[in-house]
């Protein structure tokens, strides 16, 4: 009897009536209904004993061993009372698709893995099959962030294609959860993250962000309760950028035709951009000659070192103090660059102090942007930024507090 078969438990209400090789060497199962199961409808799922038309279809299932498999599946076109004619429920077969269920749950499984290309090219599907079935996943598992529970926000900005192309992701700064990602990173790009958060926008207690005037209008604009901490790591790569380059390229000019400083100017850039506990002795020693060498990159040298204590302040008052002292220095030194980011600077402070109450983890948006970059690297781009974005969010969570 087809009860006792036990391949009918791969194939519900089927069992195999015969196989052959084809050409390409993939094999072709024949199966065919079992007469005591009796079909049920597609639409409202009831056993139905009208067949209307019969037909047939073939379908990929998982590899057997090293071949290819292909089904040859009798599907029958049912006249349901309720429904009217509708195609009959097969329940192992993914949907509409031309494949099984089981395989269309592997390809998901790798695809949490692996770039959807090399899926594809391992099970020999199409490559916006595995995207689909990836992105159908996605949205099935990602969960609907609890809006009243979050309290503190991280702002970020990642360059989305070449081209100075950029959106804005905005997490939890206390679970690390991706909350919402958006194109753009002006004021209206980042407004529907704040129509989407709604009422909770008033029990934002602080936003961590870069020096971006946009992120920061906004946020006052929509949360009135929240402050603002700049983010110390984009405040220190901005220092490197715009005062470090710029007097160590004004120095490699200024030694003129003694090719040796000058080169040792040039080559000195991820020297003075570097922590010096991530040096080595050789590294570290390089370092210490080119700033005896050199008083304009001792002195920006050190104001870098001396700017990185404003966020570790005890208390207001100290980070108060520490400030004024460092923009007075800046001033002493008489170098443009200097002059110019401190006067920059000044505008931000508040933002700086406020991390005295709000140790907002710098190292969290790092952290985020490099991971985001591991993934459009593994995927060599993405071309559907939805996709991409769905990504992101799978990989960031969150953590349970």
């Amino acid at each position: 009897m087809s009860e006792a078969n036990p391949l009918c438990l791969f194939w519900e209400g089927f069992e195999p009536a015969g196989w052959s090789e084809r050409p390409d060497g993939t094999l072709l199962l024949r199966l065919s209904a079992c007469p005591a199961t009796r079909p049920r409808c597609g639409g409202c799922r009831r056993p139905v004993a009208i067949v209307h038309e019969h037909g047939r279809r073939w379908i990929r299932e998982r590899d057997l061993i090293d071949r290819r498999l292909w089904l040859d599946v009798p599907v029958r076109r049912l006249r349901c009372g309720h429904c009217g004619i509708r195609t009959e429920h097969i329940p192992w077969l993914a949907g509409r698709r031309a494949l099984t269920a089981a395989l269309a749950r592997h390809a998901e499984t790798l695809a949490r893995l692996w770039p959807i290309r090399q899926v594809a090219d391992l099970l020999g599907l199409h490559w916006h099959t595995v995207k689909a079935l990836d992105a159908a996943r996605l949205e099935r598992e990602l969960l609907t962030p609890d809006r009243s529970r979050v309290r503190r926000l991280i702002m970020d900005e990642f360059a989305l294609h070449k081209g100075h192309r950029y959106a804005t992701v905005v997490a939890c700064a206390e679970t690390r959860q991706v909350l919402w990602i958006g194109e753009g990173r002006s004021r209206a790009a980042i407004r529907p993250f704040f129509e989407w958060l709604g009422s909770a926008c008033d029990r934002i207690e602080a936003v961590a962000m870069d020096m971006n005037t946009a992120f920061d209008l906004e946020v006052a604009a929509q949360c009135p309760n929240a402050v603002v901490v700049y983010d110390r790591f984009h405040v220190i790569a901005k220092f490197g950028r715009e005062v470090i380059d710029r007097v160590r390229v004004d120095q490699a000019n200024a030694v003129g035709k003694d090719r040796g400083a000058r080169r040792a100017v040039k080559r000195g850039r991820w020297l003075l951009l570097r922590n010096r506990q991530h040096l080595n002795t050789r590294q570290a020693i390089r370092l210490d000659e080119l700033l005896a060498a050199n008083a304009p990159l001792m002195q920006v040298y050190l104001l870098k070192t001396q700017l990185k204590e404003l966020w570790f302040a005890p208390t207001v008052a100290e980070a108060r103090q520490r400030w004024t002292d460092w923009y007075q220095l800046a001033m002493e030194t008489g170098l443009a660059p200097v002059i110019r980011f401190a006067n920059t600077l000044k505008r931000y402070v508040e933002g700086i102090v406020a991390s005295v109450h709000y140790r907002l983890n710098t190292s969290v948006l790092e952290g985020m942007n490099n991971r985001i970059k591991v993934l459009k690297r593994m995927a060599y781009g993405y071309r559907d930024s939805a996709y991409f974005f769905l990504k992101i969010r799978d990989a960031f969570p969150g953590n349970a507090r």
